[in-house]
């Protein structure tokens, strides 16, 4: 009767299959939800300029110490402002890679696997 189809034993494993799909779709936008939240920081010139991102490394927020406001230090000011953003970035990718690994072994998969969507 139904040759073509391997048995009834294959589609219960294309079942299986299908509900981990659906659960690891559903697990995956829980966490992009989340990624949107964590918020990280970075910094530079010893914490007198402070950069907050979330985990997607959207940029939040800028904390800059008072005490750098001299005209003739406008240079190394504009380069500490970029050094905690880069800083910020690169911490943000690094805790989107934790919470993905985090997701690829609640699946029983490897944590280093690169999962669809990130």
């Amino acid at each position: 009767m139904l040759k073509g189809l391997g048995g009834l034993a294959g589609l219960g494993d294309m079942g299986k299959m299908m509900k981990a799909a659906q659960e690891m779709q559903e697990k995956m936008a829980l966490l992009q939800t989340q990624l949107d939240e964590i918020l990280v920081e970075g910094e530079s010139g010893a914490g007198m300029v402070k950069a907050t991102a979330n985990a997607k490394g959207v940029l939040k927020g800028l904390s800059i110490d008072p005490s750098i406001f001299k005209a003739e230090d406008k240079e190394v000011v504009e380069d500490l402002i970029l050094a905690a953003i880069k800083d910020v970035q690169s911490r943000a990718q690094e805790r989107t890679k934790w919470e993905m690994g985090n997701l690829a072994e609640s699946l029983g998969l490897p944590r280093d696997m690169n999962l669809p969507g990130m």
